[in-house]
């Protein structure tokens, strides 16, 4: 592994220091921000190239590479900038659409996606069908030029706020599983659709319930051929994957140190118990573990090389980290833990926000479960799971009601 940059990334990190330093909209710290000014950030970015750095220059991109968009987003990291509400849109939906889109798709959407015009979520979960998403329910049926959906999608980030949705639905029951499925761009705003909040144990609410009664989508609006959904919808969980596996900590190993050489045991400081030093030892081992995994990736990033399956390793490991880190973290502070007065706890009271945060992430993109067997498989080439439902029509399939 070489850490170092070449001298063609020293000089492209150089350029994009000196750019954001001219231009970051940079927000004192605990201003509350919304849709508004993640917009108005992702026009400065979007006009410059930077919102979309490995894009084609024809749709608006920098033609760059992923180690120059990995460059961009370390050094934007130094700045406080308003949240990225566009993932979906510009990490998932618009790469699907430039693969799968017609050209009046791609005419249509990615522009104003890019620009943050148009904001997406993803109906893919539904209740019955999150890992296995192949086990999806919600129907679409022809009814001449449009096809009418019904059917009950969850966990839905940011569906309260967002313009336009990607939708995997079950357009032949007669077929197997992963066959039978159809791919649709769709409006929020149409008829049919409702969108419930969903309250977390946090007190927030990044997540939606969306329920689809006849809801009529033109056929103009389908990705890919009908019955070809899951081709389409592996592109999208590709992006996924590595995004969500790159979702960082708040707060880690050094700002648990501090605290345990605040927190008060019986015997003394917590940093002075074995018990406490085995565990913080443990984490940061880890912690180098991760870090030496991310630079392999951006070894290979860097000499052109597509990355391993680190995308799966790493959260695999990174999100229950993050979760037990967390708690450990309370647990020294005592009943101080469970305070969220972000101007009295430590750290703005962000290993609670962690803690709370974690189980999410050790869901979306891929359960532990569903990463441990992708590890198992494909890395150490184990015999994978028996999988009984392979070749039965979707219709046939025993649903244990």
């Amino acid at each position: 592994m070489d850490f170092e940059d070449t001298p063609e990334e020293a000089a492209y990190r150089a350029q994009v220091r000196e750019w954001l330093e001219k231009n970051a909209l940079t927000i004192p710290p605990a201003t509350r921000v919304g849709v508004t000014e993640s917009k108005a950030w992702q026009k400065i970015k979007a006009a410059a190239g930077y919102a979309a750095i490995t894009w084609p220059k024809e749709y608006g991109g920098m033609g760059g590479t992923s180690m120059q968009n990995v460059i961009y987003g370390q050094e934007e990291a130094n700045y406080n900038l308003p949240g990225n509400v566009f993932l979906i849109g510009t990490g998932m939906a618009m790469p699907m659409l430039m693969v799968h889109g017609t050209p009046e798709q791609k005419s249509r959407y990615i522009q104003p996606a890019l620009y943050g015009d148009e904001i997406w979520c993803q109906l893919f979960s539904e209740p019955g069908a999150g890992s296995d998403l192949a086990g999806i329910r919600t129907r679409a049926e022809r009814d001449g030029d449009d096809w009418i959906v019904n059917g009950h999608k969850i966990w839905t980030s940011g569906g309260h706020y967002s313009d336009w949705a990607i939708l995997v639905t079950r357009s032949d029951p007669g077929l197997a599983k992963h066959k039978g499925l159809t791919f649709f761009l769709v409006d929020m705003k149409t008829p049919g659709i409702r969108v419930d909040r969903i309250k977390q144990i946090s007190g927030q609410s990044h997540f939606n319930e969306v329920f689809l009664e006849n809801v009529r989508i033109p056929d103009k609006n389908r990705v890919g051929a009908a019955g070809e959904g899951w081709k389409v919808a592996l592109t999208v969980l590709m992006n996924e994957r590595s995004a969500v596996g790159n979702i960082g900590m708040n707060v880690g190993v050094d700002e648990l140190i501090q605290i345990a050489r605040d927190a008060e045991l019986i015997d003394g400081p917590a940093i002075h118990n074995a018990a406490v030093r085995e565990k913080i030892a443990d984490w940061h081992v880890q912690t180098q573990g991760l870090k030496y995994i991310r630079f392999r990736s951006l070894t290979a990033l860097s000499k052109g090389i597509t990355p391993g399956p680190e995308s799966s390793i790493t959260k695999a490991v990174s999100a229950p980290r993050r979760q037990d880190l967390a708690a450990f973290a309370m647990e020294l502070m005592d009943m101080g833990g469970i305070i969220q007065d972000r101007q009295i706890v430590p750290y703005r009271a962000a290993f609670a926000d962690d803690w709370l945060y974690a189980p999410g992430i050790r869901i979306a993109g891929g359960t532990d479960e569903i990463l441990k067997n992708i590890i198992a498989e494909r890395v150490l080439k184990l015999p994978g799971d028996v999988r009984v439902d392979t070749g039965v029509a979707f219709s046939d399939l025993p649903t244990g009601r």
